[in-house]
């Protein structure tokens, strides 16, 4: 990005406003594996506040510290103890707060059709960061950057400390009390008397795990929106077949429109996730050409927190989550209908209970290991945050974000992110990732296309 483009106004550390009393927290089992991965780095796209550049950092500043009381494990660092276990301290370290100005830069040049442009990867700061690293470097940073006509506030959080529904919960948070909140809505649970817990130990070379991916490879990166009314067609596809001609929207829509993202899905029904989430597992595969023997592999994060028994806290503050791959031929997913990906996709999350997860958990302390990010055989899709995700709530005071990025961190050919659509009725926007060659089949394949549309601003 040229250097024209931005400008750091400033740069400080932020510390919490009282003093942390949580002590140390050990990594758990769901924690570790993530210090390989980069820092989650997301963020959210807002019109100009109706005050100066000056008064949203003060703003923003004191509401941060006041934010960092309720999170401490975020104002800490990383230490590990002689028996090599990692923990955080929360020493009260504080994160750092970067202001950046764009005087070019407005929102319709993040809007514009077509890929992400590069100069979103500039709204945020540690840059391809290993969580690792958290043992020198503060485990979160805030970057403000004001447009000519918008300004964008960037969050980068060290992955091994939250998953993305921690995530969320500090950025919901943060926006609550610098909109005026005097309590806040949800309290983190900071608990660690868990089934993640264990005295399983992963060793690490001197100076740390690096990332298991190259990162080096050409990437293409696009945000395709699917209405409400495009994925409940997708639904109907995965668990009735082909629409009827004689069949109208309204009639589709009032069949299913009982599905809701806010709660479980029903054991016996391919809910409008999987559907869309099948959909692009046979897009991807055939615009990739593979041999019709390839496996191919769809790997989808869960999270655990209501899938145990008894469940934990859903604003427990960490790591939660575990990965289900799901594999298939590529021509057996080809020549088959949409129904029989999505049921694969579906099987596989109905069946992450309790006793999964607990074995999940066993197999992963028989053989400690980092988290395998990445597409070393070409043929396979990583989908990772999540359409639940709250992340239009995240009102400062002057109005609802009109769009969510996020930076560079842990991208690669196949890694897919979805999130919310605008509207927060259904509909969903799916960040995607994929080599130059793969993008231009998967923008001429017709089979998803039909259920792409433009994202509109609604105010």
């Amino acid at each position: 990005m040229p250097s024209s483009l931005v400008n750091l106004v400033s740069k400080c550390v932020i510390f919490p406003y009282q003093n942390s009393h949580v002590g140390t927290l050990k990594l758990s089992v769901s924690d570790i594996p993530m210090l390989s991965c980069h820092y989650i780095q997301k963020g959210i796209l807002l019109t100009a506040p109706p005050f100066s550049l000056d008064d949203l950092v003060v703003f923003l500043q004191q509401a941060l510290s006041t934010t960092l009381s309720y999170f401490p494990p975020l104002a800490g660092r990383m230490i590990t103890d002689p028996e090599g276990n990692v923990q955080i301290d929360c020493n009260d370290g504080g994160i750092d707060f970067l202001v950046v100005k764009s005087p070019t830069l407005s929102v319709s040049d993040i809007l514009c059709p077509g890929d992400v442009p590069d100069c979103v990867k500039e709204f945020f700061t540690f840059d391809k960061t290993i969580s690792y690293s958290g043992h020198l470097k503060p485990l979160a940073a805030v970057q403000v950057t004001e447009m000519v006509d918008g300004v964008f506030i960037g969050c980068s959080v060290n992955h091994a400390v939250t998953d993305g529904t921690s995530f969320w919960h500090f950025f919901n948070t943060f926006a609550e009390i610098t909109k005026g909140a005097s309590k806040i809505s949800n309290t983190p649970d900071f608990c660690r008397d868990t089934v993640f817990n264990s005295q399983a130990v992963l060793k690490f070379p001197p100076g740390g795990p690096t990332v298991t991916f190259s990162g080096d490879e050409p990437l293409r990166e696009r945000i395709f929106h699917f209405s409400r009314e495009a994925i409940l067609k997708l639904k109907y596809r995965a668990n009735y077949g082909c629409l009827s001609t004689k069949q109208t929207n309204s009639e589709v829509l009032g069949k299913l429109s009982n599905d809701n993202w806010k709660s479980v899905n029903s054991n016996t029904e391919i809910s409008s996730f999987q559907s869309l989430c099948a959909q692009l597992w046979r897009s991807v595969t055939r615009a990739r050409k593979l041999e019709p023997t390839k496996t191919t592999t769809f790997r989808m994060a869960v999270n655990c927190r209501h899938r145990l028994d008894p469940k934990l806290n859903p604003y427990y503050f960490g790591n939660a989550i575990q990965s289900i791959p799901n594999y298939a031929p590529a021509g057996e997913l080809l020549a088959n209908d949409l129904s029989w990906g999505a049921n694969l996709l579906h099987k596989s999350v109905v069946a992450h209970d309790n006793e999964t997860v607990l074995h999940g958990v066993k197999d992963w302390e028989r053989q400690p290991r980092l988290f395998p990010l990445g597409n070393a055989d070409g043929a396979s899709i990583t989908m990772g945050s999540s359409p639940r995700f709250p992340m239009y709530n995240n009102d400062f005071g002057w109005g609802k974000p009109l769009a969510v990025r996020s930076g560079r961190a842990n991208k690669f050919d196949g890694k897919i992110s979805a999130f919310p659509g605008r509207e927060e009725n259904g509909s969903v926007d799916l960040e995607v990732v994929l080599s130059p060659n793969t993008m231009a089949g998967l923008e001429n394949d017709a089979e998803i296309m039909q259920y792409v549309s433009e994202m509109e601003l609604v105010n």
